[in-house]
């Protein structure tokens, strides 16, 4: 590459809206080394790419959906886009850009660099759709220049079935943005705050909340158990009994959780679901808020037992309600303790710019080439 050539970066994921939360610092970083592309289905804040110099592409694709068909459109959509675009690196975010984008890239001999966002139900299951799984994964992971894990975990899965092919690094999930979750006062008031944040879904562990929150509330009055996300249609008709008799209170998606945080004396996150690093919990830990949540990979890696956080077991109820009267038993004093040892522990090991500069050493390792 020239002294004069711009470094030409593209970026491929499932959505947009996972980006600019998570992830518009590295593209932001990268368009001050050259020109960015952002390759997303249609989604919100897709005006914002454009106030950065970033190029938006919108593309068509079901981020779960199975039918071979439609996934070999999206491979030769890439592929179309690679060959237009001409980039010199190009980074890929869950499943499906993962495995297509990354089998385009082989097809046109581009740098490519994959992020395994979590390893997704599939290959946690059993049967045909495992084997199949496997197979486009080792696809489409064959010739990465490198291969970001967020732990260690899934990592280990990779490397076991051979997935991974050549240099593979864990990075702290997607950083957290210390500036705009900052460490907050703890909150003084009458009441104690619980709050479950994400979508409403069985593997997300909301019944779990459920469960707690009635057995808590009847209890101890003072407390209050909130609901950010969107509610599953499953969900819908239980939450409105709940919102009815006062257990749950329920506030639909929050676009701005900078400002929801604060409010709180604890995240609640009974998760199962096999994600990367949970972005709840790291923003919740830098905002300076206990945490907790199951002992999993995606989980386990922000919480210290006891110092920041507690642990509690998958799909148990009767575990995470004894693990609240526990939390209840704390002084205000002792809550907020834990609150900060949460903000010291992500300003050590899970910083964004850390992320961003794993980024920009890859960008440049695909310059030299």
């Amino acid at each position: 590459m020239g002294e004069d050539e711009k470094v030409k970066v593209l970026f491929l994921s499932n959505n947009s809206v996972g980006m600019y939360q998570f992830r518009r610092e590295v593209i932001e970083a990268a368009g001050k080394k050259g020109e960015t592309y952002l390759c997303t289905p249609k989604g919100v804040n897709v005006d914002y790419w454009k106030t950065i110099g970033c190029k938006y592409v919108p593309c068509a694709f079901d981020a779960h959906g199975t039918d071979p068909v439609k996934d070999l459109r999206l491979l030769m959509f890439y592929r179309k886009l690679i060959r237009e675009i001409r980039p010199d690196i190009v980074f890929t975010y869950t499943i499906k850009p993962n495995i297509y984008g990354g089998m385009a890239c082989a097809m046109t001999g581009t740098p490519y660099v994959a992020n395994i966002t979590g390893i997704g139900s599939a290959l946690e299951s059993k049967g045909v759709l495992r084997t199949v799984s496997l197979a486009l994964y080792r696809m489409g992971l064959r010739k990465a220049q490198k291969v970001f894990f967020q732990n260690s975990a899934n990592e280990q899965v990779f490397v076991d079935h051979r997935l991974v092919h050549g240099p593979h690094e864990l990075i702290p999930g997607s950083g957290v943005n210390l500036q705009q979750f900052s460490l907050s006062p703890y909150p003084k008031g009458d009441t104690v705050d619980f709050a479950y944040i994400g979508r409403l879904m069985k593997e997300k562990g909301i019944e779990q909340y459920f469960d707690a929150a009635a057995a808590i509330r009847a209890k101890h009055p003072e407390t209050r158990f909130h609901i950010y996300g969107v509610c599953e249609k499953e969900y819908q008709e239980k939450l409105k009994k709940l919102q009815e008799d006062g257990t749950v209170i329920y506030h639909g998606f929050a676009g701005r959780m900078a400002e929801v945080y604060p409010t709180i004396a604890c995240t609640v996150h009974p998760t199962y679901y096999p994600e990367g690093i949970s972005n709840i919990l790291l923003e919740s830990a830098a905002t300076g808020r206990p945490v907790i949540t199951t002992n999993r990979p995606g989980s386990r890696e922000v919480v210290d037992e006891g110092v920041n956080g507690f642990f509690v077991r998958e799909r148990d109820s009767a575990d995470l309600i004894r693990v609240l009267e526990d939390f209840l038993k704390l002084s205000p004093e002792e809550r907020e303790k834990m609150g900060k040892a949460g903000r010291e522990k992500v300003e050590k090991s899970f910083s964004r710019e850390i992320v961003i500069e794993k980024y920009l050493r890859e960008m440049d390792a695909a310059c030299q080439r």
